[in-house]
């Protein structure tokens, strides 16, 4: 078992390592789409990337719809594992709609051995995710 604070260092190391690992700008939040935005995830459990839809209901619902009708594009020609979630619960109960693609492995933030293989999964994942938001960036905004 870790301490707040060795967890903490290491999460701190793994994010320090990974962007000397992968050096690029990142979109993340820098999407210009209100509430729209990319997410790495890694905790003792799981490692996915995603795309988090998070603003008011009736712009969630609006980017959903567009992200909605461009699913066979993503699945078929960038990500064919992803998951489409409308309504996903946040560990703070927060609701947002949710695309995401796991790891199927088990890793943890916790375990050194896991984190090259994380590092390239999300590299190569969230880029293709990114990739998919360049293609399709006017018709998601329209």
């Amino acid at each position: 078992m870790f301490s707040k604070e060795e967890s903490r260092i290491l999460r701190q190391e793994f994010w320090t390592s990974f962007g000397k690992s992968f050096p690029r700008k990142w979109i993340l939040y820098d999407t210009k789409l209100k509430g729209f935005s990319f997410k790495f995830h890694f905790d003792t459990k799981t490692a996915l990337v995603a795309i988090d839809l998070e603003d008011d209901l009736e712009n969630r619902i609006k980017y959903w719809e567009k992200l909605l009708a461009l699913k066979s594009i993503l699945l078929d020609d960038y990500l064919p594992e992803a998951i489409f979630e409308e309504e996903y619960y946040l560990d703070n109960q927060k609701e947002i709609s949710r695309i995401y693609v796991p790891l199927e492995n088990k890793v943890s933030i916790h375990n050194k051995n896991s984190w090259q293989e994380v590092m390239v999964f999300f590299n190569e994942k969230m880029g293709l995710f990114e990739a998919f938001f360049e293609e399709y960036k006017d018709i998601i905004e329209g």
